[in-house]
C-alpha cells in the first residue's frame, strides 16, 4: 500500500468522523430544546436570581448577596486579593463621569 493511499484513507476517515460529529450535535440540539424550555419555566416560576460566576469579591457577586465585611475590604489603596477582579470589568455606572445620571 502506498503512503499516499494511506494518507487519503486517513483524511477520508477523519472527514467522515467530523461530519458525524456535526450530525450528532444537530440531533442533540433538537432533543435539548424541550428541556431548555422546561428549565426556563422553572426559573420563572421559582423567581431564581442570576447565575453566580465568581464567589470571592463582593463586586463580582450578584447585587442581592449581602456582604457585611465589604467596608473593611475595599478602599482606594486596597490591593486586589481575588483573581476574578482582573477578569471582570467594572460596572457601567462606575465608568460614567462623576455626577452624570442617565
Amino acid at each position: 500500500m502506498r503512503k499516499s493511499n494511506l494518507f487519503l484513507f486517513y483524511l477520508a476517515s477523519n472527514l467522515t468522523l467530523l461530519l458525524l460529529l456535526f450530525a450528532h450535535a444537530s440531533f442533540q440540539e433538537l432533543h435539548a430544546v424541550p428541556l431548555l424550555r422546561e428549565n426556563i419555566e422553572l426559573v420563572k416560576r421559582l423567581m431564581l436570581s442570576d447565575l453566580c460566576l465568581f464567589t470571592e469579591a463582593s463586586y463580582t457577586r450578584h447585587l442581592t448577596q449581602a456582604d457585611l465585611h465589604t467596608p473593611f475590604q475595599e478602599h482606594p489603596v486596597c490591593l486586589e486579593h481575588f483573581p476574578s477582579g482582573s477578569i471582570l470589568m467594572p460596572p457601567e455606572m462606575l465608568k460614567r463621569p462623576y455626577g452624570k445620571i442617565d
